[in-house]
């Protein structure tokens, strides 16, 4: 499934791309994120609880940034396993364009899961990978541009 969506960030696009690579920054904004370390410069590791439907996961497993072109934007690819829930990967391609003193942030992400997690039904799984998709996006723009940040365009286009 294809996720895309937009924020308007009322901060330089230096600033947005620094917190983009800060890994205090991007736990604090992940829903349900316990751990994420720092590996190397392009590499993390990362430990995210979650709930699809009724299904409750803990998953463990890696990020990497790929395609860097700073303070442009990257590609951001993961995958977890998460026990007999099953896995999930993705990736997204995140890019910021200066619009005067703010920065808009635009994604493009896909995701996938497996094992008992894609049982749960496809509408259900797109439902959630949504709502984490734009809760991740509206809390990162809020920290980092404060309250006036505006978005929310995600949408799911169906691929």
């Amino acid at each position: 499934m294809e996720i895309t969506g937009e924020y308007r960030i009322p901060a330089p696009r230096q600033t947005v791309w620094e917190a983009l690579n800060d890994p205090e920054v991007l736990k604090e904004c992940i829903p349900g994120c316990e751990t994420l370390e720092k590996v190397s410069d392009t590499e993390f590791t990362a430990r995210v609880a979650t709930k699809v439907g009724p299904v409750k996961a803990r998953f463990s497993g890696k990020v990497t940034l790929m395609e860097i072109d700073a303070p442009n934007g990257y590609r951001i690819a993961g995958e977890g396993q998460g026990g007999v829930a099953g896995f999930a990967k993705g990736s997204a391609v995140v890019k910021l364009t200066e619009d005067g003193s703010d920065t808009v942030l635009n994604y493009d992400a896909d995701a996938q899961v497996g094992g008992k997690l894609a049982q749960l039904g496809s509408r259900l799984i797109a439902g959630t990978a949504r709502k984490t998709a734009d809760d991740f996006f509206r809390s990162f723009a809020e920290k980092v541009g404060g309250a006036e940040a505006e978005g929310g365009t995600t949408v799911d286009t169906g691929r």
